[in-house]
């Protein structure tokens, strides 16, 4: 039984942060969170550089319609978004406490922890006092829409998963 959970809210997870995945590139597109000088080096790509990966890996892009897009980028983005949707799904089935206000306050914890705390501390992004509020208001905005999708869709898709 626990494992037939877990595959299911594994299932739903990985659907679940896909989709949210785009839905946090969309609201970037609309509220950027960084200036243009910022993005040149991006925070995913940034980190991977401080792991010792080279910048020819960390900016390798894609041609898609006349656009460069930043393929190694995506794979961070949709990677972190799929494994933090799996990890709340599998969590909030037993935790329910952890789908208070349907992700948004779980989402506020995951930007509040690596945007103002780990990756600031690990000197892939300024100090959350020197970031401006620009993309702190981005950020935080953009978690809760994020979460809040991992939030409804896992849920939704795992409800589905678990009636067949």
């Amino acid at each position: 039984m626990k494992q037939d959970y877990l595959k299911k809210a594994m299932i739903a997870g990985t659907a679940a942060g896909l989709v949210s995945g785009l839905v946090k590139l969309g609201w970037e597109n609309i509220l950027p969170p960084r200036t243009k000088e910022r993005d040149e080096t991006n925070p995913p790509q940034k980190l991977l550089q401080q792991m010792g990966i080279p910048k020819s890996i960390t900016h390798l892009t894609y041609r898609y319609s006349g656009h460069d897009l930043p393929i190694t980028s995506y794979l961070v983005h949709f990677g972190f978004s799929i494994s933090f949707a799996i990890i709340y799904e599998v969590l909030s089935e037993n935790r329910q406490y952890l789908r208070v206000g349907d992700g948004s306050i779980f989402g506020l914890a995951v930007w509040v922890a690596f945007h103002l705390g780990i990756m600031p501390a690990m000197g892939t992004v300024p100090a959350a006092k020197d970031q401006p509020f620009e993309e702190h208001l981005s950020e935080a905005l953009g978690h809760i829409a994020w979460m809040w999708t991992n939030d409804v869709v896992g849920r939704e898709l795992y409800e589905r998963l678990s009636k067949r």
